[in-house]
């Protein structure tokens, strides 16, 4: 089968020709239907995770999978050859853009009718992290107000319609099309960064979402109340700027959990929106991680080895 791989840090990821992988005990082979990129592959390519994720060498780029189950090892988990599936891999283990790939039984989530194969692989990682910043580190209620950063990524795409169907009164900072995007989405206030300070704009707020680091997470101390929170998906924040502020940060890990996979899977097939970005063939795997590597992608990129009908889309 084709794999898109890379054999050392910061080498360019190649196509090779491999042996089919064989399940084992706990473990379903998957024909992946679609696969994508996220910003954690780019940085586990160039070691920047090495820390938290050290790679084995050869590794096939991609966690976030969607195809159908080809087989099992011992154990089906109550799932069925043929079944529609969506997954993530754990990091070190990769393995999403090739033609198979093996999945642990306990990760596999069914697809909704109705979801795209499309659709479903760009869910795992993005949807995962936006509901685990704000439901389960952030706690964010109804009526609560929350300032969300590059609300036209992945993760920021998907926090944008998590939060509004919570109730809460959402804030975005965008640029360019992503103005357009975050209103479709239905952010209550738009702010151009490119043009108007944020914290002139906003203030007294619930939540941050920071998905961009640097300054913007510094500056983003002082919109919010005393008691606020920001939740973080780039660093680990700075903790004497939180006492000084009266609020709290967290850094939001985000780690694979199929329960919280299937919660955000049904969320799309009850309506939320992937923002897809583009699909790409198979073929043309290296264009998309370079995109992704840019940070100029609006949502999801998909890798499908059967993508016929290539869109790009916003």
């Amino acid at each position: 089968m084709k794999a898109f791989r890379i054999n050392s840090y910061g080498a360019d990821p190649a196509f090779e020709s491999v042996d089919t992988p064989k399940p084992r005990a706990g473990e379903a082979l998957v024909k992946v239907a679609a696969a994508s990129i996220n910003p954690l592959d780019n940085k586990l390519q160039q070691g920047h995770m090495y820390a938290f994720f050290p790679l084995s060498f050869s590794y096939t780029i991609g966690t976030d999978l969607a195809g159908t189950v080809e087989s099992f090892g011992e154990g089906d988990g109550g799932f069925t050859i043929g079944e529609r599936v969506v997954a993530r891999t754990a990091p070190t283990a990769g393995g999403a853009i090739a033609e198979y790939a093996i999945v642990p039984v306990d990760q596999l989530v069914r697809i909704p009718a109705g979801v795209s194969f499309e659709d479903a692989a760009g869910v795992p990682t993005a949807a995962g992290t936006a509901w685990q910043a704000l439901f389960e580190v952030a706690k964010l209620k109804s009526g609560q107000t929350v300032l969300i950063h590059a609300c036209a990524g992945g993760v920021g795409s998907f926090a944008i319609q998590f939060a509004r169907a919570a109730g809460a009164r959402v804030i975005t900072t965008a640029s360019g099309d992503g103005i357009t995007i975050a209103e479709r989405l239905g952010a209550d206030q738009v702010i151009d960064y490119t043009t108007e300070d944020f914290t002139r704009h906003v203030s007294n707020v619930d939540l941050v979402i920071d998905t961009i680091g640097g300054d913007t997470q510094a500056r983003s101390f002082d919109v919010l109340r005393s008691g606020g929170f920001l939740a973080t998906t780039v660093s680990p924040p700075n903790e004497a700027l939180a006492k000084a502020h009266g609020v709290s940060a967290a850094f939001v890990f985000h780690s694979s959990d199929a329960r919280r996979l299937a919660a955000v899977i049904d969320k799309v097939a009850g309506g939320v929106q992937v923002l897809i970005d583009r699909v790409i063939d198979l073929n043309d795997a290296s264009a998309g991680f370079a995109r992704q590597a840019s940070g100029r992608a609006r949502g999801k990129i998909i890798v499908s080895p059967e993508a016929a009908n290539s869109r790009t889309a916003t």
